[in-house]
């Protein structure tokens, strides 16, 4: 089956427009709902939009009807609120826009820090209210765990135990997984909204505090208050609008039957093998026409999985792609000497907010739009968002024209 007949929707749908409320580690008085806020109204002026023109709305924890009702957006025909991470929202969009459901979409993502992230965050009166419908938002991330203690295989207590399953059986340290925290960081440097800017040498990271044997505070990212937002549309109309479109080259999720942490039977059978399989047969591209790659590492192994699971190089080989394209001079990655990794900061250095931010920054790229960071000539991004088990995602995401 050819690619598009696997991806009628190839090309034919956009991002437009562009909108962030700046990432923060204490944001005093602000809540998911204006965080959100900020970053829509920004979007819908980057693209040159109104209130009259989208209807259509999509995004995580915050309800849709929230949203149109402060924005003064009179009308939709499809809205829905998916669980994070950031690719269920841009597919269903996708999809909504493609089908005629709707003709523009806002798409929108938060993070907010609960009173478990920090001190600060814990001495917060609307962070503690906010923590009342925890129990109900855990849901957002579709696993079914009813509480993340330390007996829990939720989140944190299942990446390190896969993280050290990965070290052991591939012979590797733990300054491998340093690799990619250093990668992060010293491209965070070049950006003014990363929360971490400070270089982060090899032996800062080997003495950071361990969380998790073999994940430190370096190897899991940053909560933050914060909230991305685009805008997508057609791309005939996109063609339209104020800015240059991305187009949606090819878009996939994946989820096996072993898609629940303690269920996970090996890296083999994990959400990523069935997005990259998919993503490429959708696509008329190739890796090699990658410019930018954008793998998710909210813990530092995941970005080492996807370097394997999207054909970079084999299972067990991505710690030694890493360090083979390790540019000791630079203090970061770049495949063979060309190709940047999470030119942003990633969500170990810029700020954890489920891949959203990953999106933004290769949205810019491919605009040319990325200041200093920018990459020249960068036409083809990569960008897997999520884990290895029930929010696997990826994109290719191209320059139009």
């Amino acid at each position: 089956m050819s690619p598009s007949r696997r991806n009628p929707a190839r090309d034919q749908v956009a991002i437009v427009g562009l909108g962030r409320s700046p990432y923060g580690r204490d944001r005093v008085g602000c809540t998911p709902g204006s965080l959100v806020l900020d970053a829509a109204i920004a979007a819908a002026r980057d693209a040159g939009v109104g209130a009259a023109d989208i209807d259509g709305l999509c995004g995580s924890t915050v309800a849709t009807a929230y949203v149109q009702a402060a924005l003064g957006i009179g009308r939709v025909s499809w809205f829905a609120n998916p669980a994070s991470v950031i690719g269920n929202q841009i597919v269903a969009a996708v999809a909504a826009v493609h089908s005629g459901m709707c003709e523009t979409a806002l798409v929108y993502h938060n993070a907010y820090r609960m009173p478990f992230a920090s001190r600060s965050a814990g001495r917060d009166p609307m962070r503690r209210r906010a923590m009342l419908g925890l129990a109900e938002t855990r849901s957002a991330w579709g696993t079914g765990h009813a509480e993340s203690g330390a007996n829990s295989m939720f989140g944190a207590n299942a990446y390190a135990a896969w993280a050290g399953r990965y070290l052991h059986d591939y012979g590797y340290g733990r300054d491998t997984l340093g690799l990619v925290a250093i990668n992060s960081r010293t491209n965070a440097g070049r950006n003014d909204n990363a929360v971490y800017r400070d270089p982060l040498t090899m032996q800062d990271y080997l003495a950071g505090r361990m969380v998790r044997d073999p994940l430190s505070v370096y190897d899991m990212d940053i909560p933050v208050d914060a909230a991305d937002a685009f805008i997508i549309t057609t791309t005939e109309r996109a063609r339209d609008l104020a800015q240059p479109p991305v187009l949606i080259h090819a878009a996939s999720l994946g989820s096996t039957d072993y898609g629940i942490e303690e269920q996970l039977l090996d890296l083999n059978h994990a959400g990523q093998v069935v997005v990259a399989e998919r993503l490429w047969a959708k696509s008329e591209l190739e890796l090699a026409d990658v410019d930018v790659f954008y793998p998710y590492e909210g813990f530092s192994n995941i970005a080492l999985s996807w370097f394997e699971n999207v054909g970079y190089c084999g299972r067990g080989e991505g710690g030694a792609f890493v360090r083979q394209h390790w540019v000791e001079d630079q203090q970061r990655i770049l495949i063979d000497g060309r190709i940047p990794v999470n030119t942003h900061g990633g969500s170990l250095s810029e700020g954890g907010t489920q891949g959203a931010g990953h999106l933004y920054e290769a949205c810019l790229q491919l605009r040319g739009a990325a200041g200093i960071r920018q990459v020249p000539g960068a036409s083809v991004a990569l960008v897997t968002p999520g884990g290895y088990y029930f929010n696997s995602q990826g994109f290719l995401l191209r320059r139009d024209g």
